[in-house]
């Protein structure tokens, strides 16, 4: 009985998450929703942030101060149109209506990287680098926005618009019920380790995000904070089931 309950537990959980696992790949990339944190207590108007936006060994970038941008002293910003705008209406940071939400769906009022239709942009780790871990604030999520993670030009993993609005639960505040929040990627081990995340709009519309949080390091992301009641997919659950059930077993053989 017990082994039944636990292969349907399984099953239960398989369904859940094989929606967002990229079929093409045998790594094990984790994704988890939350609808974020606030950076600063009682500023509310920069969009949602990652639990680790101010803990050592995080980088965070916000978009605010983007003159000639492309990145930081570890991170490389390329845009496939070479350049981007600084006013609505095409790829570019600017700041408009459809900037992703804050923690409690609250008006972003801080500027913002979208991309829009038949583009995409390039996030790379200088100087050899490689992430475990990646986050970002999405939102107005939308038809055609595509998310993926690559090493040498290899994806590793990748996500589409269904995907991530199926877990996604805040609605911004005048955003004809489109959603947003907190998305994290982080890896299982050095197999799944990434140097690159494209954010492309196949179609019609915008991929807008704010907020982007990195962690560089190989192997395995060890979570550094106690996230937040959400939405997290995993084998963990399922994984520890199982140990538990050939533990007991090999106490039971060994009697």
């Amino acid at each position: 009985m017990f082994l039944k309950k636990i292969a349907c537990f399984a099953a239960l959980s398989a369904s859940a998450i094989a929606p967002l696992a990229y079929a093409g790949s045998a790594h094990a990339i984790n994704l988890s929703y939350t609808p974020g944190a606030y950076r600063t207590v009682g500023v509310t108007n920069e969009g949602a942030f990652s639990q680790n936006v101010n803990t050592s060994g995080f980088t965070t970038i916000d978009f605010n101060n983007s003159t000639n941008f492309t990145g930081n002293d570890l991170v490389q910003y390329t845009f496939s149109s070479g350049s981007y705008a600084t006013s609505p209406g095409s790829t570019g940071i600017f700041n408009d209506q459809w900037a992703p939400a804050g923690v409690n769906g609250e008006v972003n009022q801080s500027k913002y990287l979208a991309v829009f239709e038949g583009n995409s942009v390039s996030i790379k780790a200088k100087d050899g680098g490689i992430f475990n871990y990646f986050g970002l604030d999405a939102g107005a999520l939308s038809t055609g926005n595509t998310f993926e993670l690559l090493k040498g030009g290899v994806t590793v993993a990748k996500w589409d618009y269904e995907q991530l609005n199926a877990i996604a639960t805040v609605v911004g505040i005048n955003m004809s019920e489109q959603k947003n929040g907190f998305f994290e990627f982080f890896s299982e081990g050095i197999t799944d380790n990434f140097d690159e995340i494209k954010l492309s709009q196949v179609g019609g519309g915008g991929f807008e995000s704010d907020n982007h949080t990195f962690h560089l390091g190989t192997g395995k992301f060890e979570s550094q904070s106690t996230p937040e009641p959400g939405v997290t997919l995993g084998m963990l659950a399922v994984g520890g089931m199982f140990m538990y059930q050939r533990r007991r077993q090999k106490l039971q053989n060994a009697k």
